[in-house]
């Protein structure tokens, strides 16, 4: 059996000037990144804004277990069927991070017969735009450093400082360091830390962006410390958000690449969806909905986390309206909800699915709840038995959901026809889409939202340190900001033992802070983290280059 690596290698991909013609996409409208990727200019946005949009579909999924989901790949897959069938189709993905690459979940452009490329290019570096959103990020930090050691005229709090230096790497040992020593030419000595990139509030600001104006009024925005009088310090007040931008001025633009297929694919944007806010930007899903009858996108993790951020965050600024939303489950996903272990999962056992597959049931009653028409897609193995997945079936159909099996891993699009058919006779339904609270609401009020109607708590507990962040924030003008609440992916709690259908439990706040900037309040719930670790054996040990520059190892 061929590993994704070496189904991607033996792809015969078209020029990428041949895949943006399939949208109408002049030349001159392309900056190239060698035959096979490139990038959309600022003239293609604007020429295609008054056009009519496509239809909007959402891939999410349940609660991502060690046996997989296969999101990614079955949002590749359906947009594969669908250009079988003569849709018009465009798909839109989050880059990848390279801390997962190199750590243990792996990439971000699909697997098997379903995947995006160039996989390699993809998964290591791609544009350029992980490091334009670090480097621009980590200048912020250099200028405030820096302000603090030249006289700190605005009065900079050290210990008050909000904003950290970022990498895009899984790196224990930068959590929390102490920077600054070596006396006094080499800085103020201060307790410091790093965050990985795709959790920064520059990557959150440039998926959230509509232009390169916008995007340096929100830079310019950004809460990076308090004074001593207790004043808060904004990027514009250490005059940083200018150059920031001229960092991030290529990197703005939405990436154009294709699937083994040739369907057209925009990935751009990278955000964690367990500690930001999970969605590739609002320029290429705007930009695919212009181009495009049906554009697929995907929100990171189960839809407790990507997809309610997709809906209460990314839609409610960005005006957009879903049409469907798929939610991918697998049956070995399942049966391991329902307590069986990962070396178990080839056999049949329909008791173990009946009891895991109540998380399914919280992920279809979710969607409903935010007034979209909802498909489950069975990413489907070569053990799940007719009876486990007509067990699926009846249950999904008992709760007003379609449904439809997926195996485009192994088949690409040809094992996605019968879920494109039912995504598109769902989109044809009216969508009655509604973010689940009101701007309106207090942050606490929005938090028990979440809490209790998306995660099935009985309530929020907040840590004193929690309080007094949240004190802090009211104190500005956050009043109708949405929350983005970081928590573990593993479980609808914020628990990551407690699997399928959790009762009995409430959320803890132990952090809150502003991303000013992006436009919401992140809240830290349990004990996730935001710079990742890695693993004891990382996917870092197999990756190896050829001296012909051939890639091996990499998934």
């Amino acid at each position: 059996m061929l590993t994704d690596i070496e189904i991607a290698q033996q792809a015969q991909p078209e020029p990428i000037v041949k895949i943006a013609a399939k949208l109408g996409i002049a030349d001159d409208e392309l900056e190239l990144y060698g035959k096979y990727k490139a990038k959309l200019t600022e003239e293609l946005i604007q020429k295609t804004a008054a056009d009519q949009d496509g239809k909007l579909i959402l891939v999410t999924a349940i609660n991502p277990t060690p046996a997989g989901e296969g999101k990614t790949t079955t949002s590749v897959g359906l947009g594969d069927a669908l250009s079988k069938m003569g849709k018009k189709t465009v798909i839109a993905l989050r880059e990848p991070s390279l801390g997962p690459v190199f750590g243990i979940k792996g990439g971000a452009a699909g697997g098997g017969y379903a995947q995006v490329i160039p996989m390699e290019d993809i998964n290591l570096h791609f544009t350029g735009d992980m490091h334009a959103i670090t480097s621009a990020n980590n200048l912020l930090c250099a200028m405030l450093d820096n302000h603090i050691q030249q006289g700190n005229a605005l009065k900079i709090d050290v210990k008050r400082i909000l904003i950290k230096r970022c990498l895009d790497m899984n790196d224990r040992e930068l959590r929390n360091i102490v920077a600054g020593l070596g006396g006094r030419v080499n800085g103020v000595p201060r307790e410091d830390g790093f965050i990985i990139t795709v959790a920064s509030e520059v990557m959150a600001i440039l998926c959230l962006a509509s232009d390169i104006d916008d995007l340096k009024e929100r830079l310019g925005k950004i809460l990076i410390a308090y004074s001593t009088e207790g004043t808060p310090i904004y990027a514009k007040d250490i005059q940083a958000n200018g150059a920031m931008t001229a960092l991030l001025k290529d990197a703005v633009k939405p990436n154009l690449v294709q699937t083994l297929e040739g369907t057209p694919a925009l990935m751009h944007g990278g955000p964690f969806a367990n500690i930001a806010h999970g969605c590739n930007s609002v320029r290429a899903t705007k930009l695919g909905l212009k181009l495009a009858d049906y554009c697929i996108t995907e929100a990171g993790f189960g839809s407790d986390l990507g997809a309610e951020k997709f809906f209460d965050i990314k839609c409610r600024k960005a005006g957009l309206k879903p049409s469907a939303v798929v939610v991918v489950a697998t049956v070995r996903a399942l049966k391991y909800n329902g307590g069986v272990p990962k070396t178990e999962l080839g056999t049949e056992n329909l008791d173990a699915l009946k009891k895991g597959i109540v998380n399914l049931g919280v992920h279809i009653d979710n969607m409903q709840k935010f007034g979209v028409p909802v498909v489950v897609a069975i990413n489907r193995f070569g053990a799940d038995t007719d009876a486990e997945l007509s067990y699926i079936e009846n249950y999904c159909k008992e709760r007003g959901a379609d449904f439809a099996l997926s195996e485009v891993f192994a088949n690409g699009g040809n094992g996605g026809i019968e879920l494109a058919k039912k995504v598109i006779a769902a989109a044809e339904h009216p969508s009655d889409f509604q973010p689940i609270y009101s701007d309106e609401l207090s942050i606490k009020e929005k938090i028990n939202a979440i809490a209790t109607k998306i995660y099935g708590a009985d309530g929020v507990v907040y840590t004193t340190a929690a309080n007094k962040a949240l004190a802090d924030i009211e104190k500005l003008d956050t009043a109708k900001l949405p929350v983005c609440i970081a928590k573990t992916q593993y479980s609808l709690s914020d628990d990551p033992q407690l699997l399928g259908k959790p009762t009995d439990f409430t959320i803890t706040v132990r952090d809150v802070r502003l991303s000013n900037g992006a436009g919401f309040v992140v809240v830290y719930t349990g004990d996730i983290m935001i710079m990742p670790g890695l693993p004891k054996v990382p996917a870092a040990e197999k990756i190896d280059v050829d001296s012909n520059g051939k890639i091996t190892g990499l998934f």
